[in-house]
């Protein structure tokens, strides 16, 4: 007969109960959850202790490989629905009743702090692609009262043609196809991109090894990454998903809404003063991103 939960229920217990009078009403809410269930789930499925050592061995991996230009741990979550799963939830917290706000999606490991604010309506791609069909990409931010914001910072970044970001490849100029923008008196952000294309995530360490052992493949669907901050407002992470791509419906990390799947369009919007583009203008993104207020929920039970 295999074992079962109520076999080692004081052992659970016990482990719970050592949780300290002094820990913060967020941990003495969350861990005995945590505990219970992954006690429950080493139990139902019945770990071996090699089992358990290659599971750790598989974070560790996954920690010595993670550094400030790519995070395995996140695609370790990533290819598990973790990350989705959370970001599901924090997003129904946010989200104000009777209100749209913009869906959220997954930060995903190639998010780069620091990348310096551009000038509205410049151009994220810092080195030659010849033949990558170019986006006018633009929008407005407005706030939870549906009113536009001025000086809110939009990070935008997506991979390259060959399907790297710039922190994957030595070889790409720095911050390649990534830029931060400020919008202006009219919450306007405007810029020019690349339309990006469908890519594998990286599958040489540790999610990979999730993955062969799941048997299921690695890509995604071309995707644009956003990164939105304003005072006052929740930021929103989120990515927004060619209509055209593959890859749509089995995403490899889980992250795809319909709400957040485009259409790129050919160009009728006139481009940025200024601009200075040798190439041609295949097509035009247009996508409007409203935020949450952040006291559209309660943080109570998180604090401590």
């Amino acid at each position: 007969m295999p074992p079962s939960v109520d076999d080692y229920k004081d052992y659970t217990d016990a482990v719970v109960a050592a949780i300290g009078s002094k820990a913060s009403p967020r941990v003495k809410h969350a861990f005995p959850i945590l505990i219970r269930h992954l006690h429950a789930a080493i139990i139902e499925a019945e770990m071996t202790v090699e089992e358990w050592l290659q599971a750790c061995d598989l974070l560790i991996e996954a920690g010595k490989v993670s550094s400030d230009k790519r995070n395995e741990m996140v695609l370790v979550t990533d290819v598990l629905g973790v990350e989705s799963l959370v970001d599901m939830m924090e997003h129904a917290r946010y989200a104000k009743k009777g209100k749209e706000t913009t869906a959220s999606a997954i930060l995903g490991p190639f998010y780069r702090q620091g990348v310096p604010v551009s000038p509205n309506g410049s151009s994220l791609v810092r080195m030659k692609e010849p033949g990558a069909p170019f986006v006018h990409l633009h929008g407005v931010v407005t706030g939870s009262d549906g009113k536009p914001l001025k000086g809110a910072l939009v990070d935008v970044w997506h991979d390259a043609p060959d399907g790297f970001y710039d922190s994957q490849s030595p070889e790409k100029a720095e911050y390649h196809c990534r830029a931060r923008f400020e919008t202006d008196d009219q919450g306007r952000y405007s810029c020019i991109c690349l339309k990006p294309t469908p890519y594998p995530i990286p599958y040489d360490f540790a999610a990979g090894k999730l993955l062969t052992l799941m048997d299921r493949h690695p890509y995604r669907p071309a995707h644009i990454h956003f990164y939105v901050q304003a005072p006052g407002h929740k930021t929103l992470v989120t990515q927004v998903f060619s209509r055209d791509s593959p890859y749509l419906e089995d995403d490899s990390v889980f992250a795809v809404k319909d709400s957040l799947i485009v259409d790129f369009v050919p160009p009728t919007t006139p481009l940025p003063e200024g601009g200075d583009f040798d190439e041609e203008i295949k097509f035009e993104l247009e996508y409007n991103i409203a935020l949450a207020g952040e006291k559209e929920v309660d943080q109570s039970q998180f604090q401590g």
